[in-house]
């Protein structure tokens, strides 16, 4: 109980009582201000998150270089592996020591892109391979047919096995080229 000198304590307690759903009111009002200023804030922030990401998408598919969207991907488990190749040595089979560039990448919601920037002009050949149990190959059933999906440039196909670099191959001119890649399974 609060006590006022000189005064009784049921005034000072009325008094109390009476200021207190003003109190209240402000505290509720400064709170509900601050929550309202929360939110624009995340909501700017988000927008502009996002106006980067579009400034990043469109800055990078200006970028000269050879950019690769992988089409037809079967589920988004797994990576997808984008290979390019400058010469024949080793294609398709062996991408580790003899693809010029690699790039993997975790598949998101069944949609990838590679991006091969930096190269100078000439003839390349692209393997693309969805590697869904992430072993770092390519997994073949009994008959030797890939288990896993797997695409040229071109869209080349070979005649029971994988294409030839001649048949894959494509010339790049050292500025922004634009392929895409079916992949099979």
């Amino acid at each position: 109980m609060l006590r006022a000198r000189g005064g009784t304590d049921q005034a000072l307690q009325r008094a109390f009582e009476r200021d207190r759903p003003r109190t209240t009111l402000i505290f509720e009002r400064v709170e509900r201000e601050r929550s309202l200023q929360a939110r624009t804030r995340r909501r700017v922030l988000s927008m502009l998150a996002l106006s980067a990401t579009c400034l990043v998408g469109l800055a990078r598919a200006s970028c000269p270089g050879i950019h690769v969207t992988i089409l037809n991907i079967r589920n988004s488990i797994g990576m997808v592996d984008c290979a390019l190749f400058d010469s024949s040595s080793g294609f398709p089979t062996d991408t580790m020591r003899s693809a010029m560039r690699l790039t993997a990448m975790k598949v998101p919601e069944r949609t990838a892109r590679c991006d091969f920037e930096d190269l100078p002009a000439g003839k390349y050949a692209l393997v693309v391979l969805h590697d869904e149990n992430m072993n770092g190959r390519i997994d073949y059933n009994w008959l030797g047919i890939p288990r896993e999906g797997y695409g040229f440039s071109n869209d080349a196909h070979g005649t029971l096995g994988a294409p030839s670099f001649e048949k894959a191959a494509f010339v790049y001119d050292g500025k922004t080229l634009e392929l895409s890649v079916s992949l099979r399974y």
